[in-house]
Formats: C-alpha cells, structure tokens, sequence
C-alpha cells in the first residue's frame, strides 16, 4: 500500500498533549483515523516529529513541533467545506492575513464542530487564490475568546509565521474582566501549567510541574462593585499556553467574568447593585478579547500592528459597570507601544 507524507504543526493547543491525542485533533478530516489506528502509526514508525521517528504513543508535543504522518493513500477523507460565512478582515497582503474572530465561534473544524467555523469562512475567502495557497490558521483562539486570529496563505509561510508569532519580539495583548479588586498597577503571573489528569479538556496551574508559562498584566480600571469588585486588565502572553490567561488570573483569585470553566458565577450573586448583577450574570462567555497584536512580518520584515475593536456584548459590560470610561481615559493616556508590562 503506498503512503502519503502529511505535515502538521504543533500549535498551543496542543502543546503537552499526548502524540496521538494530537495526530487525532489534527486529522479530523481523515474519518478513519482512530485512536487505535493513529496509535498503530506511531508504533509502526509512521510518525516523525521534527524529522526524527517517533514511537511512543505517549510522546508529547511542544509548541512549534513540526509532526509527519504517512497516510496511506486509500484513506478516506472528509472534504472541509468552504462556507459563505462573513468573516471581518483586519489586514491581508499575499502572505498573510488576519482576522477579528466573534466569540462562539470555533476556528478550526474537530469532531463536535464540522461547519461553520473560522477555517470554513476562510476556504470560501480563499477560493480565488492561487494553486498553491491554503489558508492555515497560526495559534488558535478559544470558542468563547473573541479578537485577533492570524493566517498564513501557504505552508511554507505557516512555520515562519508562528516562529514569528513565538518570538519574544511579538507583542500578544488582551483585555480581560475579572472580579476582585486588583490591588496591585501591573505584575506577572509564572505558574506552570499542566493538563488536568481528571479531565485533558481543563489546565491546572502548578509551581513545579507543567509547561513554564508566563502571563504579565497591567490594570486598566478597577470599581467597587459592591461587595465583590470589577477589575479591567490589559494581558500580555509571553508564552501561549492552552488557557493560559484564564487560569492564571483564576489563580491569583481575579477569574474571569462569565468564565464557564475556572469561573465564580458565585461572585456575581454576590454584587449588591441588582442591574449590574444582572448584567454580569447574563454576560454569555468569558470576559476575554484578543485585542492587540504587533510582529514582524516573516517575509517583509516590517512591523505589523493590529488591532480588534471591543466587541459589543464587552463594551456594554464595561458600560454597565463603569469600566468604560477607565478604559478610554486609560488609552487616551498612554500610548500603548510605551506602556510597561515589564512586571516590575
């Protein structure tokens, strides 16, 4: 039976996670690639990460690997349909492009999600591009995360990409609501992070086993909100783990409004103020939005900055708690280039 090499590239998702839990998360068009199946490849020196054989199921992926599959041609593939879906386009050369993902959206299709993703939209955006061009997704945003999605235009350009994307020259920001009152101007969360044993959808934070992950913050705004306390924060990701910033904010005891997994749904009953109790509890996902972006462009070599608007269900909970006009005088303030989020 004759084989066919396929090339996938580790993104944060799937850093720490088991060979074949990633080969199974990456081949969701291939219907016949099983866990049994994919875990015979590997055994069977079919799988290389980063050129190098690999037999052990339970190797485990880091950021960047580049992980090599042969297929056998027969195999039966699932076509991943182009879908006229409205996607808003930040910035596009013929390199690259980026895009303001909405929240509960997913972007890349798996098992439970086969239509109506980001990658679907992007297949019908990209059906007059050249032979040779295939939209591929750098880094991935949660479902419920909204904000800025990059995509490269070929393969070659996805691994310089993400090696740009990965460098400590990009600046990653995000906006982020959480409860308590932040009693400190700006810091840095180090905790490690590791997968939860119980349940490999969930990350727990640990101070000696994991991935080295680092997440520095800078308050934007704090109000009372009695008695429970609203802080907004602007998060910066020097490394890109799964779930990264929620957690470590959960951590330091600041969980993220509207958080359905390391939230407090607890504390908003807790808010005195019945309308804004009300407005929190009805907020329909995690307070998160992936705001800001600057890299180096990896063909061009110039400065890209991008930026997402505030979505509208995070403006109204910035309004409705008072954040807002914080967070504008914030920006007007400081010029977001020279702001320190040094942690010192």
């Amino acid at each position: 039976m004759t084989t066919a090499p396929r090339t996938l590239t580790a993104d944060r998702g799937d850093a720490g996670l088991r060979l074949d839990l990633v080969l199974r998360r990456h081949l969701s068009d291939v219907e016949s690639a099983t866990r049994t199946r994919v875990q015979a490849w590997i055994e069977n020196g079919q799988v290389a990460v980063n050129g190098s054989l690999v037999r052990r199921v339970s190797s485990r992926a880091a950021l960047g690997d580049l992980v090599t599959v042969m297929l056998p041609d027969s195999m039966p593939r699932r076509v991943m349909s182009a879908e006229n879906l409205q996607l808003d386009v930040l910035y596009e050369d013929e390199h690259l492009l980026a895009i303001d993902k909405p929240a509960g959206i997913v972007v890349h299709p798996g098992f439970g999600h086969a239509e109506g993703t980001v990658m679907n939209a992007l297949l019908w955006h990209a059906r007059g591009w050249q032979d040779i061009e295939r939209p591929s997704i750098v880094g991935r945003l949660d479902k419920l995360t909204s904000g800025i999605v990059v995509v490269a235009k070929t393969a070659g350009l996805h691994a310089k990409l993400q090696r740009a994307m990965a460098s400590p020259e990009c600046e990653k920001e995000y906006l982020a609501v959480v409860f308590g009152r932040v009693n400190v101007a700006r810091g840095e969360v180090a905790l490690r992070l590791t997968r939860d044993p119980s349940d490999r959808r969930k990350v727990v934070p640990s101070t000696t086993v994991g991935a080295h992950s680092l997440t520095r913050f800078e308050r934007l705004g704090r109000v009372a909100a009695p008695t429970v306390g609203l802080s907004l924060l602007r998060c910066r990701l020097v490394t890109g783990r799964m779930h990264q910033i929620r957690v470590h904010l959960a951590a330091r005891g600041w969980p993220l409004v509207g958080d359905p997994v390391y939230g407090d749904p607890a504390r908003a009953a807790s808010i005195l103020d019945a309308g804004l109790a009300a407005a929190v509890r009805a907020f329909p996902r995690q307070a998160l939005h992936a705001w800001r972006a600057a890299f180096t462009h990896p063909i061009t070599g110039d400065r890209l900055c991008l930026e997402a608007r505030v979505p509208a269900d995070l403006d109204q909970l910035l309004s409705a708690s008072g954040l807002a006009s914080l967070f504008e005088r914030s920006v007007r303030l400081h010029n977001p280039a020279n702001m320190s989020l040094t942690g010192r």
